[in-house]
């Protein structure tokens, strides 16, 4: 809660209780106060506006019965969620969107996002969505009270540059165990968010490196090596993922990749090319793979894929993995595996800049892991997308015959890529008339973009029934099943 700053005028033709009627409702439907944050009390504000209690009730409960507004049981008063109101006026060419973070953005009135129009989508088969219905909170609130009500000055502390020890010893278990990872907790680098690890690894390689990537590819990872000045070069993919025998052709230094779940098009690469990129990278010094590795825990079919860092007897693999799809994305926590030589080089030349998370949140996060209720968030978590990835698979089948159905068993999303060649952007838009937002696979490629036929279905953020009604409004669309 905020003090609130209404400015009344004793000469308005608006009553006082209007005055702070109309300020408070215009703060809402610009969302410069935003649903859920508390309003100060009925006494407070009157106390503060120098205006009877009673004026301030009447403004108060012309808003509740209008719906801006909710009073809660012995809490007070709360600003509620205005999405989809209709607002008159002209908010201009470019207006402010909030995100879920509670983040701005940016946006044009007459933007499209992958052929969606504004404010007429029913299901959003966003890949990037996690299910936080099954999060635990009341263990990570218990933690969390825990912790800061043992905490003494020492958690307040700076801490160390590569994260808190504990937490690394913890991260260094459970990549073994559960990934096959073979490090010591001294190779690890704790950080908030992978962006913040690629900045660092390119302090650690220098400027001006060569890399490959894959065509497509995380497209956030190909922006962020291009402000380096780094010279990215693409090499497509066959059925086993990056064509290891293409680098040798392309004098590169490094290579990015996924080997355990490709994204977006989510092929595993055998065991055949990764004997085969670790090869391409003992041939000569210098030669690096860096491994992101970031939603292994969800595979329904099969054992867990192992990391390619688990073959590397050189030292060749850098290693990172993130909580953010296994746990949630606002915990913003990332980790790098370093290879010897280049901690030597990290501790030599970089080792200076400070940890990027908070001492309190590696706390709450090792004891998380520590004791348990992250294997057990990760076990139910498992079977909630099996139960969606099951439920969208079936659903698919009358799409098989105009439609190739790929990426299955693993992570939170689909591909289907149309039979007879239809443009990628003509099945989106077709989608998009029913009220159904899919994201495009050209998002993800780096050259040859406009020949795509390939839409991505991601299923970790929708629930079963908007899979359904999903579903059946791209049936309409497709004319399919």
């Amino acid at each position: 809660m905020y003090d609130m700053t209404i400015r009344l005028q004793a000469d308005s033709k608006s009553c006082l209780y209007e005055q702070i009627y109309e300020h408070i409702k215009k703060e809402i439907r610009e969302e410069r106060l935003l649903a859920g944050e508390r309003l100060p009390s009925t006494r407070s504000l009157a106390e503060y506006l120098q205006v009877s209690r009673s004026t301030v009730d009447c403004a108060y409960s012309q808003l509740m019965s209008e719906g801006y507004i909710e009073a809660r049981p012995c809490k007070g008063y709360f600003a509620c969620s205005v999405e989809g109101l209709f607002s008159f006026g002209n908010r201009g060419e470019n207006s402010i969107r909030r995100t879920k973070d509670g983040s701005d953005i940016g946006i044009r009135t007459d933007a499209k996002t992958s052929g969606q129009p504004s404010g007429s989508v029913k299901v959003d088969f966003s890949p990037y969505d996690i299910d936080m219905s099954g999060f635990p909170f009341s263990a990570w609130k218990k933690i969390t009270r825990n912790i800061l009500t043992e905490a003494n000055g020492e958690l307040f502390a700076r801490g160390q540059a590569q994260g808190d020890p504990e937490l690394r010893r913890t991260i260094c278990r459970y990549l073994h165990s559960s990934r096959g990872v073979n490090c010591r907790p001294e190779q690890i680098i704790v950080g908030a968010g992978n962006d913040y690890l690629l900045l660092l690894l390119e302090k650690i390689l220098g400027r001006h490196v060569r890399i490959a990537m894959e065509n497509p590819t995380y497209k956030r990872s190909y922006q962020i090596f291009r402000s380096f000045a780094y010279d990215i070069v693409t090499v497509d993919m066959d059925e086993g993922g990056i064509q290891a025998r293409s680098l040798g052709q392309e004098d590169v230094t490094a290579v990015y990749c996924m080997p355990s779940h490709q994204f977006p098009t989510g092929i595993v690469m055998p065991i055949g090319r990764r004997m085969e990129l670790l090869k391409w990278a003992n041939e000569e010094d210098g030669r690096y793979l860096i491994e992101d590795d970031y939603d292994s825990e969800f595979r329904y079919l099969g054992k867990p894929i192992p990391a390619l860092q688990a073959s590397d007897q050189c030292g060749k693999v850098i290693y990172i993995g993130t909580f953010s799809k296994a746990i949630a994305p606002a915990i913003r926590v990332s980790f790098m595996v370093l290879p010897e030589a280049l901690l030597e080089k990290y501790l030599r030349d970089c080792s200076f800049y400070s940890c990027t998370v908070s001492r309190i949140d590696q706390s709450i996060l090792n004891q998380f892991m520590r004791d348990g209720y992250f294997e057990r968030h990760l076990n139910k978590m498992r079977k909630i997308y099996k139960a969606k990835h099951d439920l969208l698979l079936r659903e698919l089948q009358g799409f098989r015959k105009a439609f190739d159905i790929s990426g299955e068993n693993a992570g939170l999303h689909l591909l289907l890529t149309s039979r007879k060649g239809e443009p990628e952007r003509g099945l989106l838009e077709k989608a998009a008339a029913e009220g159904v937002r899919l994201y495009g696979l050209s998002d993800s490629m780096t050259k040859n973009a406009s020949d795509s036929a390939t839409v991505l279905l991601g299923f970790g953020g929708v629930s079963e029934a908007q899979i359904l009604d999903g579903i059946a409004g791209l049936q309409r669309a497709w004319n399919c099943g």
